[in-house]
């Protein structure tokens, strides 16, 4: 009965745990702020330390995950309706160097010594503060940084070169298994993708690693 109850436990915490994720969106993963630090580690936690506790059952938490991911809904909520309240919970971006100036004050209010910005500033491909003209730190900790036009590479509009349209490439097989809904989206049926694949010496489906297609470019094939 003890391991019933542990995986009893385990799945509905999992479950809870999915949905709560997929209700609040994809913020706490990819523009995570230290607020959305703290929650997910809440969360974890209340998970986490209901299965040590012989007092705590499904009841208890189911009740603890649905309240804690009722207020962080609240609080997207409220951040996403009323712009005001976006600085207190969310805290707003910080220009770190302007004008090719290192803001200090800036860097000592969010507690970021010159080492970490070097360090964020190699990540943007900018190994010299001498060539950034303005650097923004966000509020999930990452940084924006605008190169000075001596060190900006040019663009094809700078260059004067044709511009052409941009189409994005699309996956058909990975480790060996088709993605239909890929290939029928460029109008080509398991014939059709047979006949090109044999071109780059593979038998069978399962003889291709990795498969790529792309408007105007010969396909991208890569056996195992």
């Amino acid at each position: 009965m003890e391991y019933l109850n542990i995986i009893s436990e385990l799945v509905i915490g999992y479950i809870l745990l999915f949905i709560m994720a997929k209700l609040l969106g994809k913020t706490q993963i990819t523009q995570i702020t230290p607020f959305d630090f703290i929650s997910a580690i809440v969360l974890g936690e209340l998970i986490g330390n209901a299965f040590y506790d012989k007092e705590t059952g499904l009841p208890e938490i189911f009740l603890a995950v649905t309240v804690w991911g009722i207020l962080i809904y609240f609080t997207e909520y409220i951040t996403q309706k009323f712009k005001r309240t976006r600085k207190m919970l969310e805290g707003e971006p910080s220009i770190v160097i302007k004008k090719g100036k290192i803001v200090y004050e800036e860097l000592k209010k969010n507690h970021l010594d010159l080492n970490q910005l070097q360090h964020l500033l190699r990540s943007k491909d900018v190994f010299s503060i001498s060539e950034c003209e303005y650097a923004i730190l966000e509020t999930d900790g990452t940084i924006s940084a605008l190169k000075k036009p001596a060190y900006a590479i040019p663009s094809n509009k700078d260059l004067g070169v044709p511009i052409n349209t941009v189409e994005l490439p699309v996956t058909l097989i990975i480790d060996g298994e088709v993605i239909w809904d890929n290939l029928k989206s460029i109008g080509w049926d398991d014939t059709k993708l047979m006949n090109e694949i044999k071109n780059y010496g593979a038998r069978s489906i399962e003889d291709v690693l990795y498969a790529e297609w792309k408007k105007g470019e010969a396909l991208h094939v890569q056996t195992y």
